[in-house]
């Protein structure tokens, strides 16, 4: 019987890692893949961590897995298919077995929709965004194109054109999706140009992104724009599964949890971008591990 279990080594799983074996409590990391960190490492370079600009993503990650390493965290490669609550602790079953503990922290992040277009994958932290908070940037003074017509699309674009030279705003439909107040203020931008009824067919490059060729579903007509980064806003999924039924969540799948990450099954916790919040990055992150640690112990201690 663990303390505390968590499911997923991104920046939140590890944080909460961290947090939990320096609070003394016996717990087990569980990850799907062979290595820790999530999508911090495909993301070629991150600037807006404090302390650490310009770091690439991938040493970030390795970084972040060395710290938890020096504390002697347990670490379980194994897929879990589902969660049961027991009511004093919580089985979790894997394909490594049978696994209970305490508590759970559910870390598994969360994954962008893709285009699923040629050069999307090549050029992957090299122009191609799927966050223009993030890498925004990186780009100021340029041309960029952004993808997408519900309001993070939206969004998006209003947040590049204030620094980029000129915003395509790509949308596959006639007419965006986003909220109202989000399209007038769009349209009042002189830098955004929005391309109605387009697809992105393939993303060009050699070292990074230099163009995009889209075509217009009307009429099959084909062009290139020479652009410098290309936002993709089509959409994302939270890796909740496990919880679907089990917690309260949102419409789009996002757990129900405040700032200590408590969600509505007593013992469950979520932490990073499974969580319902205004901002996913690293560092909110970060910060969820180390306040679901915090809860996942003080509920051990009040559960002895």
């Amino acid at each position: 019987m663990y303390d505390l279990i968590i499911i997923g080594s991104g920046p939140a799983g590890l944080s909460a890692a961290v947090y939990g074996k320096r609070a003394g409590l016996d717990l087990l990391v569980l990850e799907r893949a062979p290595m820790s960190g999530g999508q911090v490492l495909n993301t070629y370079e991150v600037d807006n961590y404090l302390g650490m600009p310009g770091m690439n993503g991938f040493d970030m990650g390795m970084q972040f897995r060395e710290h938890a390493d020096r504390l002697g965290v347990e670490f379980r490669e194994a897929q879990v298919s589902a969660i049961q609550d027991k009511g004093s602790h919580k089985l979790l079953l894997t394909d490594a077995g049978e696994l209970e503990a305490k508590t759970v922290i559910l870390a598994a992040g969360a994954v962008h929709a893709r285009l699923e277009a040629p050069g999307e994958d090549r050029l992957g932290g090299r122009g191609v965004s799927y966050c223009a908070t993030c890498d925004g940037a990186f780009f100021r003074g340029k041309t960029v194109a952004v993808v997408g017509g519900g309001d993070v699309a939206l969004e998006d674009a209003i947040y590049l054109a204030r620094t980029c030279e000129k915003v395509y705003l790509i949308h596959r439909r006639d007419e965006l999706r986003g909220a109202m107040v989000l399209q007038r203020e769009l349209k009042g931008l002189s830098n955004v140009e929005v391309l109605y009824s387009h697809v992105v067919e393939e993303i060009q490059g050699e070292e990074a992104v230099e163009r995009i060729r889209v075509k217009d579903v009307r009429t099959d007509e084909q062009k290139e724009l020479s652009v410098a980064g290309i936002f993709i806003a089509v959409g994302i999924r939270p890796g909740t599964e496990l919880v679907q039924g089990l917690v309260d969540c949102d419409e789009g799948g996002y757990v129900l949890a405040g700032e200590d990450c408590a969600t509505s099954v007593p013992g469950l916790f979520a932490a990073g971008d499974v969580r319902r919040k205004p901002i996913r990055q690293i560092v909110t992150a970060v910060a969820d591990g180390a306040n679901a640690a915090v809860s996942a112990g003080n509920y051990c201690r009040g559960n002895n």
